[in-house]
């Protein structure tokens, strides 16, 4: 087995892990430091926003030598408005203009051909009316608002409603995150801007649905027990599905870097941007909220009601009374009986704090064994 694979079991089984939860201070400061970041720059900036969404007008000419700068000037002179200028593979230029009317764009097109040297007849207009424009937007922000309360729905029943409140967090913070960004790097804001946003809330969601399912399953009956507090064991959750959730995200993120640097930013194919960035910053954001972010809200919330602070209460004091005993004090006793022939991975994980392994006896062939007595 690999040496990721290996991490991966031990973390699975509880044998070794890290502290997110009892961290999460620092993750919540760092996640409102990227927030703010980036609603200062869609404050300041704005979006740039493609003229399915304001309407406009986008022409595209025959293979040309001019290059983008100059039809960029071009553009720009004939219709007084600022135009985005992409060199497409064939040589082909595609002039998007937004704000200008129908009427408008056919004086603008005598003057590209002009200016370019090219036929009018062969410059290809595309135009999109400012209404159609509206109805797009409104129909992104319906689908978008449908998408989190069905989310919330389906995690309040499925689970309860800390867990649909920690998604919700976490969605919205992805989404902030990817908006942000846009406003800072000044991408367009297109359709397939949306599509890319939806897809990596989708992720995001599968994500943090892995480990609540998880953490579902090992906090039944939590109260009937006094080794763990809900906070350690929200960590084994989070620990036994790191390894799972860095390989997705690695594998989602290769290919879509791939078309945001190679094929947006090599081969110049700009279109591919609109959709590649979100997904590339959305899928990062996703996979942070999902391990840094929800889970830790989720125990949260959690270790404030009345009966997690009194099983809290009990297992410090069953800690307390065994290192009066001169047991480990970071360690819950291990209260099951010892089995010579137990076999060797059915030693009880500890989370939270980890428990030190005890030395290997004699009788036990090299096999870790509660300290004291056998009983």
């Amino acid at each position: 087995m690999s040496k990721l694979g290996t991490l991966g079991a031990r973390l699975h089984r509880g044998e070794i892990g890290y502290d997110f939860v009892g961290k999460r201070k620092l993750w919540y400061g760092i996640s409102i430091l990227i927030t703010i970041t980036a609603i200062v720059g869609l404050a300041v900036r704005g979006l740039n926003m493609g003229i399915e969404f304001q309407g406009g007008a986008v022409f595209t000419t025959e293979r040309t030598s001019v290059s983008v700068s100059q039809a960029e000037t071009y553009a720009e002179e004939a219709s007084g408005h600022d135009a985005i200028v992409q060199k497409l593979g064939n040589g082909a230029l595609r002039i998007q203009i937004a704000g200008i009317d129908t009427g408008k764009s056919d004086q603008i097109k005598l003057e590209l051909a002009k200016d370019l040297k090219a036929d009018p007849e062969k410059i290809n207009a595309a135009l999109v009316g400012p209404s159609w424009g509206d109805q797009v937007a409104n129909k992104a922000w319906q689908g978008l608002a449908i998408f989190l309360v069905l989310v919330v729905i389906y995690l309040a029943i499925a689970f309860e409603w800390r867990m649909a409140v920690a998604a919700l967090v976490a969605l919205i913070h992805d989404i902030t995150i990817t908006v942000g960004v846009y406003a800072l790097v000044g991408f367009e804001v297109t359709p397939g801007t949306v599509i890319g946003l939806l897809t990596i809330l989708g992720y995001s969601l599968y994500d943090t649905v892995v480990v609540f399912d998880s953490l579902k399953e090992q906090t039944k009956d939590i109260t009937k027990q006094t080794r763990w507090t809900y906070s350690e064991i929200a960590d084994r959750s989070i620990n036994g599905t790191l390894v799972r959730s860095i390989n997705t995200t690695v594998v989602a993120l290769l290919p879509v870097g791939g078309l945001l640097f190679i094929g947006g930013g090599v081969l110049g194919a700009g279109m591919l941007n609109d959709i590649s960035l979100s997904l590339f910053v959305g899928l990062a954001a996703g996979a942070y909220s999902s391990i840094f972010i929800a889970t830790p809200l989720v125990a949260d919330l959690k270790e404030r009601e009345p009966q997690m602070k009194a099983l809290k209460k009990r297992v410090l004091a069953k800690r307390a009374a065994a290192a009066a005993k001169g047991e480990s004090l970071e360690a819950p006793v291990v209260e099951e009986s010892y089995d010579e022939d137990e076999p060797e991975d059915a030693t009880p994980a500890v989370v939270g704090p980890r428990a030190q392994r005890a030395q290997p006896s004699s009788r036990g062939r090299g096999r870790g064994r509660p300290s004291g007595k056998r009983r």
